[in-house]
């Protein structure tokens, strides 16, 4: 106990030490500057022009910053409120008119020997076409609720027959709920699948073409023949 006091007592008195010298080269400091005024107040001068200036301009481009922050939220929330829109016809579609639904955009985009095939005994092909180049799409189609996401069940079963069963070179599993779990994207990611969910089946209806969606989930891009 007694080391610890004079412990604290040491560091009390070196504070009081050091306050002491800074007061006094306060006022030497000051003492200098009055002295020497016509060469100091224009050095002072420049320092506040300099400091006022590097507030200015931090202040500017702070808030140039927050609105191309807000401007970017803004657009990206009318986008997805845009893609909620036009989704909102597809929501009103039965699983078979959604199923002739996405044949449709193939062939806007043009894909040639679409058919839809979905129904029982399909073995996960809902609608068979070509791509422009030649290559074997083969989609399955999932119309589930928006809340909703793609359990791995439903990709163990395409991936079992997309390619082994109908030939597929690229294999598309399109959905209108809005996320597959974590295994079910997994294991498109790893069998070459491209998983498309509810906000990129937004931006093919509202006229993205097949082709630059394809890479974006899963890579799924398949061999040219």
């Amino acid at each position: 106990m007694a080391a610890r006091r004079r412990r604290r007592g040491l560091k009390k008195k070196t504070r009081k030490q050091l306050q002491g010298w800074g007061a006094v080269a306060a006022v030497i400091a000051v003492g200098w500057a009055a002295g020497n005024w016509s060469r100091v107040w224009p050095v002072l001068v420049a320092v506040l022009a300099a400091a006022v200036l590097g507030g200015a301009g931090w202040a500017l481009l702070r808030a140039h910053r927050q609105a191309v922050g807000q401007d970017l939220a803004w657009r990206a929330q009318e986008e997805a409120r845009a893609r909620e829109s036009s989704m909102a016809q597809v929501d009103a579609l039965t699983w078979q008119e959604f199923e002739t639904y996405i044949a449709e955009l193939c062939r806007r985009d043009g894909c040639t020997g679409v058919v839809v095939s979905g129904g029982s005994g399909d073995l996960g092909a809902d609608v068979v076409g070509y791509l422009a180049d030649g290559r074997k799409l083969v989609i399955q189609c999932k119309k589930y609720a928006p809340h909703r996401r793609v359990p791995s069940q439903d990709m163990q079963k395409f991936v079992g027959t997309a390619r082994l069963e109908h030939g597929a070179d690229v294999a598309l599993f399109v959905t209108t709920c809005q996320a597959f779990t974590r295994d079910a994207l997994g294991l498109a990611l790893r069998q070459d699948i491209v998983a498309l969910h509810r906000d990129l089946l937004g931006s093919w209806v509202k006229g993205a073409h097949l082709e630059t969606l394809i890479p974006l989930n899963g890579s799924g891009t398949g061999r040219r023949r």
